[in-house]
């Protein structure tokens, strides 16, 4: 039986300081943490699944999207936040996608790419 479908799933990424990340979850996204686990494993809550943040001699090889947020019509403001906090944004070409601010804009779908201390790829949509 496979009821996958029907489970809660988080996102987890790897990281390589556990206390320059929490300082980049924390303080830099704000991120509410939820709880700290064994061996400096930190679980913060973001809307209604979770972001397990823990220490590995793998964290930044990955080089796709680590983490996604659909942040709707609050995209603008959140990139505005963020781009005051230092937070340096990334940059892809794309056909028939405008770029400003940080912000992607594919005819009103709105994409934000930046990544965290350790170089994985968060992901920010108007979805």
């Amino acid at each position: 039986m496979s009821a996958l479908n029907k489970k809660a799933s988080s996102a987890i990424v790897a990281v390589s300081d556990i206390e320059r990340a929490r300082r980049f979850y924390s303080d830099t996204l704000g991120l509410e943490l939820n709880e700290e686990g064994m061996e400096g494993v930190l679980v913060y809550k973001t809307g209604a699944t979770h972001l397990v943040v823990y220490p590995s001699e793998f964290a930044g090889t990955n080089k796709a999207n680590a983490i996604v947020w659909d942040c709707g019509a609050d995209i603008d403001a959140i990139a505005a936040d963020l781009r005051a906090k230092d937070v340096k944004f990334e940059h892809y070409e794309m056909n028939g996608v405008t770029y400003k601010d940080g912000v992607h804009d594919a005819g009103g779908f709105k994409m934000v790419w930046f990544k965290d201390p350790d170089g994985n790829i968060l992901h920010l949509n108007s979805a």
